[in-house]
């Protein structure tokens, strides 16, 4: 029995000393928790710990404390902009106070310049009665009609033609006599052929919008920049691929050049065409003010299609910025 007391007794004493060791590491580490608070941390420590500690606390206030960069004020960049776009009307301001001052001054017969406030005041006669709007949604039906028509006829002819050698050398010679031949010139067959009625009028308005756009497109085919097809060679690409990526995306400033001009010119056969023949149109409205000696109103019809030509082309360029946004600027 006291064998086994004993054995027992030994068994119990490791026991007991793990269970002080155990107990003792807990309560060192309890201490050591509670020494080291949050002031403790926040003290400095001493040697190089101290000197980073007393670093990184100067840095911080200094970049707290740094001054933002001011922005640039709103009102420079307003005055910048109403500058520039002062500089760009200056011109038609100059304009149109030399119309005013000149019949006003006798410089000219008011009779037949009458001054601009004339004009102005028989612009929104026109629009009061309806007849600018009737006028100018007869023409702008017409030369859309025949712009659009043009636009998908001689794009897709215009990249034929310069993509493939053989039909170019093919259809040169009687592209070129049609370019040299006038379109006013051919207004009185298209009238004899087409009748006085709507499809003369946009015939010949898309056979002198066909040239420009044609022309152009054929030569942005064909002045692409060697460079940039031997790039996309050496990229093993197939030709349509080819066509896609590189033919077209550096062919669209020069194809907008030719659309550009052939907006410009839709309005200006329109007007022609409308002289000859028809019962409704800018074109119409000019020449039967001038028959009837209205001349403030035929000023104010030449005014209106004016703005509409100008209009025409800055949407043009928006759209031409829009298919071209990949450019880098000159500028830059």
């Amino acid at each position: 029995m006291s064998l086994a007391s004993g054995s027992r007794t030994r068994r119990k004493i490791p026991e007991e000393l793990t269970t002080t060791e155990e107990l003792t590491t807990t309560e060192e580490l309890t201490t050591t928790k509670e020494l080291t608070t949050p002031e403790e941390l926040s003290a400095p420590a001493t040697g190089t710990s101290s000197a980073a500690t007393e670093e990184s606390a100067a840095v911080l206030p200094a970049a707290l404390s740094r001054p933002r960069l001011p922005r640039p004020p709103a009102l420079p960049r307003i005055l910048r902009a109403a500058l520039t776009g002062a500089t760009k009307s200056a011109a038609i301001v100059a304009l149109l106070l030399v119309w005013e001052l000149a019949p006003r001054f006798g410089l000219v017969d008011r009779t037949f310049l009458p001054p601009f406030s004339e004009v102005a005041q028989a612009w929104w006669e026109l629009v009061a009665n309806g007849q600018l709007a009737d006028n100018a949604q007869a023409s702008l039906v017409r030369s859309f009609s025949g712009f659009g028509i043009a636009v998908a006829v001689s794009v897709p002819l215009g990249l034929l033609i310069g993509w493939y050698r053989p039909v170019a050398d093919l259809l040169n010679p009687l592209l070129q006599v049609f370019l040299n031949t006038a379109a006013l010139a051919l207004l009185p067959v298209f009238v004899l052929l087409l009748g006085i009625g709507e499809t003369s009028k946009i015939s010949i308005v898309v056979y002198a919008c066909a040239w420009p756009i044609l022309f152009n497109t054929i030569s942005a085919v064909r002045t692409v920049d060697p460079t940039l097809l031997r790039l996309a060679k050496s990229m093993d690409l197939s030709a349509p691929r080819l066509f896609q990526k590189v033919i077209l995306p550096a062919s669209v400033p020069t194809v907008f050049t030719g659309i550009r001009l052939a907006g410009a010119v839709s309005i200006v056969v329109l007007v022609a065409a409308e002289m000859i023949g028809a019962k409704a149109g800018l074109g119409y409205l000019i020449n039967a003010s001038q028959y009837n000696f209205a001349i403030p109103q035929m000023y104010a019809g030449i005014v209106t299609i004016s703005v509409i030509g100008v209009a025409f082309n800055q949407l043009l360029v928006a759209v031409e910025k829009r298919l071209s946004s990949w450019r880098v600027p000159a500028t830059s």
